[in-house]
């Protein structure tokens, strides 16, 4: 079950690139997929992530959560770095030359696929821990891959529609790989491990909040539907934990 999690991931990819191809509103299900994601990870990372790690690494080492928290958000931080700004790929696709986009795309795809790689590793071990938790953090982190997938296949649009496909199926199924890796690496893996490994998605979840889909919901036009999206989001976490 906890490596059909990570594949369940992929799906919000390619959700996205489907968007990006058929959906009339794109800004309206982008709007909206993003307030979800914004309330249900932040209520995550407060209510389920954060015990969660204590619990595997003991309370008497805390400083372990703090730092590996830290280290996920200077990873996604560093991969960030080469992915460009996916709010304004209308901007890029309308200001820059097709092969400039093109190049776009494929630098974005890549530094996805291994953003997704490590998503996937850390979703793998916390739905071997909580197959429910997994499912939550999955689709807080999928609603996320929502407008990721948009990106790709608005930056890809001009390439050949084979490398695009292959582009867009490496990045969708990227988190599979992730927890493949950590299916077959298991046997190692204790306690502490798994402790480590939420603090960092903890961090990656922080930081995804905070310095991505944050700074969206701020730019917002439709604040109405921004709120709703993070009530929904926070309303899927709080019940799920009343039915724990």
């Amino acid at each position: 079950m906890a490596l059909t999690t990570t594949l369940f991931l992929g799906i919000f990819i390619l959700a996205g690139a489907t968007i990006a191809c058929q959906a009339k509103n794109k800004a309206l299900v982008e709007q909206l997929s993003i307030s979800i994601a914004f309330g249900t990870m932040s209520a995550l990372a407060v209510m389920d992530l954060f015990p969660e790690a204590m619990e595997n690494v003991g309370r008497d080492r805390t400083y372990i959560v703090w730092l590996c928290a830290a280290a996920g958000v200077l990873i996604l931080k560093v991969l960030d770095n080469f992915i460009p700004d996916h709010d304004n790929v209308r901007g890029f696709v309308h200001d820059c030359t097709d092969a400039n986009v093109i190049h776009i795309g494929i630098m974005s795809s890549v530094a996805i696929i291994l953003h997704n790689i490590i998503e996937g590793m850390a979703v793998y071990s916390i739905s071997t821990e909580s197959v429910k938790l997994g499912l939550l953090v999955s689709l807080g982190v999928g609603l996320h891959n929502i407008p990721m997938g948009m990106m790709i296949y608005a930056t890809l649009t001009k390439e050949r529609r084979g490398r695009k496909i292959a582009f867009l199926m490496a990045a969708a199924l990227s988190t599979f790989a992730g927890g493949l890796l950590m299916k077959l690496m298991w046997h190692m893996i204790d306690d502490l491990v798994v402790g480590i490994l939420i603090s960092l998605t903890l961090g990656m979840i922080v930081y995804i909040v905070l310095f991505e889909l944050l700074v969206h919901l701020m730019h917002s036009g439709n604040r109405k539907l921004s709120a709703a999206g993070i009530a929904i989001g926070v309303a899927i976490i709080i019940i799920s934990v009343l039915f724990e």
